[in-house]
């Protein structure tokens, strides 16, 4: 990730967090926000049009409106066309990421990765959670699971720069190199 890209993201994620906050409305905002980045990491559509520079600010703002005016608080959407008008909104994906960051820096909420090869249920996340939250003194855990059918069974868990490997095919793997070792 660019560094440029970084410094002009965060400025714009800690202003919507400060304005969230002074209108109460940060638990609204992130969950619209939330909502908002999914659209886009789903629609390759939107993505080009926004970050096409020969597309006027207008007609992003008329497709923008018409995606997310009566879907999200009107603040939010007022923030978004404001980056329109700013030439910013080719970073609004980073931006949102940033506010989630700085949000789960605010809350102190740890956001953990778990990799299994199956689905894993509702009841299974609570427990992992509980137990992350154990590991790592955390009020709150996020928890953020992907399917990886390459583990054969198990499970990895990222935290951070930590990684808790208890699948089956890390344990082959410890066990070739221990036996190529020796």
């Amino acid at each position: 990730m660019s560094n440029l890209k970084e410094k002009i993201a965060v400025p714009y994620a800690e202003a919507l967090i400060n304005h969230a906050q002074s209108m109460n409305l940060l638990s609204e905002a992130t969950k619209d926000l939330s909502s908002i980045l999914t659209v886009l990491s789903e629609s390759q559509d939107l993505q080009k049009v926004l970050l096409n520079p020969l597309i006027n600010g207008t007609i992003k703002k008329e497709v923008l409106k018409k995606l997310f005016e009566n879907q999200v608080n009107d603040f939010v959407m007022h923030f978004i066309l404001i980056l329109v008008d700013r030439r910013r909104v080719s970073f609004l994906s980073l931006i949102i990421e940033k506010y989630l960051e700085l949000l789960y820096l605010l809350e102190s909420t740890t956001i953990a990765e778990v990799y299994c090869p199956v689905d894993i249920t509702e009841a299974q996340q609570e427990i992992l959670i509980e137990k992350i939250k154990y590991i790592t003194n955390s009020t709150q855990v996020k928890l953020i699971v992907t399917k990886d059918t390459d583990l054969i069974g198990g499970f990895i868990i990222k935290i951070g720069s930590k990684i808790i490997d208890l699948s089956l095919s890390g344990k082959l793997k410890r066990m070739s190199l221990y036996l190529n070792t020796n």
